[in-house]
């Protein structure tokens, strides 16, 4: 089981490709996390100098449904986005979610307040801190597929491409998978409900 801390995750494509990488270790994936996180660093200078008035910066990303977390030192010198196994005790804070309601967080798709009163994301710790980095991020702007594909320059239009069938993708199996929870669901909302007593 993945450590959800209570949160059922939603049965999507991002679960099953979380069951299918649980055996790899996380350090596999840090390269290609270094090099998006300095892409959108790079497209986003200053992004964490607002932070520089918290005494502790390190937050806890814990997507509920990947086995795994993330771990970010929003230091302004040196910032990190780090996958872990194991939560971090340094955190002053962790939010947690679906990783693609995450994703929607980050690029201000969403709005987080409504998400946290839904339950659908959950912080804890310092609440000030994320409010200060909520307020950095809504200000920064992030679009993470525009800013890869401004990065990529004349490989743009194939890697534009591939976003495109990889979504395509993602919706046709979402879609599959809603329809094998409703398959499974359908006998128990056919059986009466009981008498009450």
């Amino acid at each position: 089981m993945f450590p959800t801390h209570g949160k059922t995750p939603p049965l999507s494509p991002v679960l099953l490709a979380g069951l299918l990488a649980r055996p790899l270790s996380p350090r596999l994936l840090q390269p290609a996390l270094d090099a998006i996180f300095a892409i959108l660093n790079r497209s986003h200078p200053g992004l964490f100098e607002r932070l520089s008035c918290l005494n502790e910066t390190v937050f806890l990303i814990d997507p509920i449904d990947l086995p795994l977390v993330f771990i970010l030192d929003a230091d302004p010198e040196h910032p990190r986005l780090t996958a872990a196994r194991e939560d971090a005790d340094r955190a002053v804070a962790t939010i947690r979610g679906p990783l693609l309601t995450l994703i929607d967080l980050l690029e201000g798709r969403i709005d987080g307040d409504a998400m946290f009163f839904s339950r659908t994301l959950s912080i804890e710790g310092d609440t000030e801190a994320v409010v200060a980095l909520r307020n950095a991020v809504d200000d920064a702007g992030i679009d993470v597929k525009r800013d890869l594909l401004d990065f990529l320059g004349p490989f743009a239009m194939p890697a534009r491409h591939a976003f495109g069938l990889g979504e395509r993708l993602y919706s046709r199996l979402n879609d599959d998978l809603e329809f094998l929870k409703d398959c499974a669901l359908a006998p128990q909302s056919r059986i009466p409900k009981a008498p009450e007593a």
